[in-house]
């Protein structure tokens, strides 16, 4: 393995193994506490310019294969672990991790006193960071990292777009035979792919809706016109990486929608942009949350849900002037789902799709259906 140096904004500087791809990467270094599902988490587009930071100490163990990519590709800039393994022991296993990494241009980076660094970032935030495999002198990787833009500073959602309209018909993913299955659909819907996840699009189709993912160029006019001829029946506003409130073109999209009355589901990042096109801003957390184990209480029912979590964003609490508020995190009482109170609309903050799991918030993709 070649040598990685790692720099930090607070002036941490390591130096670690290489197993992934060579080269020099920026980003906004964060902690997820899954314990499984690796390879959803290198795959989701939400990740685009994180580097991921692993609190399970052993990764690699089962390898990759292509049924359970979350996207096209890889879009984070690196994943930093403890222990990394090459040899991978999983009969659905076709490749190493690394392999996905090096075809995908994403750092890998082992040896890391994994528990030390999200210690560090529990208490100072998360921040940028710049790894390389190929300078390694301490001020120049200083120099660098204070020239590269920040997170916030980029649109990522034009990077992990689909470019062309696409139909998807996959549903659930069944252990039994190993296939995804095709259900019968009886609703229409369009998503908005700002950096959409596979299985969120699985998930939509096992509810009953046949989802046609469109780019997030896709103007509001259309959508509109689509929902008044009555060719779809709603629009979902997915999941997807970076700041929402330097996504002025979408927000301005979405209060169309909203003045249009047009039924919409939104999670993570659609459910922080449909906050802000109701004129109530997002603010960013400490250091987000990012894992397949947070506590997320249903304010309706009173049960309590074991969620997976990415964002770095969150809702206003003042947001409840114009939404009933569904769900609440238990790990610091934000926000986590809203009802909007004028407008048949949705919206989640947690992943209900899950991938990696768990799976106790998917009837939200069907209570959606149901509105519809």
């Amino acid at each position: 393995m070649k040598t990685v140096s790692l720099y930090f904004e607070n002036g941490l500087f390591l130096q670690a193994e290489s197993f992934g791809a060579e080269g020099t990467a920026t980003g906004e270094v964060v902690f997820n506490t899954s314990m499984t599902g690796y390879q959803e988490i290198v795959t989701d587009p939400s990740y685009a310019g994180q580097f991921v930071t692993f609190t399970m100490p052993e990764i690699g163990n089962v390898g990759c294969n292509a049924q359970d990519m979350e996207s096209k590709g890889a879009f984070c800039s690196g994943i930093i672990v403890r222990s990394y393994h090459d040899r991978p022991s999983n009969f659905r296993s076709e490749e190493p991790l690394h392999a996905l990494l090096k075809r995908e241009g994403v750092l890998g980076i082992a040896g890391v006193d994994t528990r030390f660094l999200t210690k560090m970032l529990r208490k100072e935030g998360a921040m940028m960071m710049i790894a390389s495999t190929e300078i390694h002198d301490k001020a120049l990787l200083a120099k660098r990292l204070a020239e590269a833009p920040r997170i916030e500073e980029i649109n990522y959602i034009e990077q992990v777009s689909t470019k062309a309209p696409y139909v998807h018909k996959e549903g659930r993913y069944n252990a039994k035979t190993f296939v995804y299955e095709r259900p019968e659909t009886d609703k229409k819907i369009v998503a908005l792919d700002f950096g959409i996840k596979r299985n969120i699009l699985n998930e939509l189709t096992h509810a009953g809706m046949e989802v046609t993912v469109m780019p997030n160029d896709t103007s509001a006019e259309v959508l509109i016109e689509k929902y008044k001829k009555g060719e779809i029946d709603g629009v979902f506003l997915s999941n997807g990486p970076g700041d929402p409130l330097i996504l002025k073109e979408e927000q301005a999209k979405i209060k169309k929608l909203i003045e249009a009355k047009v039924p919409m589901f939104g999670i993570c990042l659609g459910h922080q942009l449909l906050s802000i096109s109701h004129g109530y801003e997002t603010y960013k957390l400490k250091f987000g949350h990012h894992g397949g184990n947070h506590p997320v209480k249903n304010q309706i029912t009173g049960a309590v849900e074991i969620t997976a979590q990415n964002h770095n964003y969150n809702v206003p609490e003042s947001i409840a002037e114009v939404a009933e508020v569904t769900h609440i995190n238990l790990f610091d009482n934000t926000i986590e789902g809203l009802r909007y109170k004028e407008a048949p609309i949705i919206s989640v903050q947690h992943h209900p799709e899950a991938s990696p799991g768990p799976h106790e918030s998917a009837y939200i993709f069907s209570e959606f259906k149901k509105m519809l």
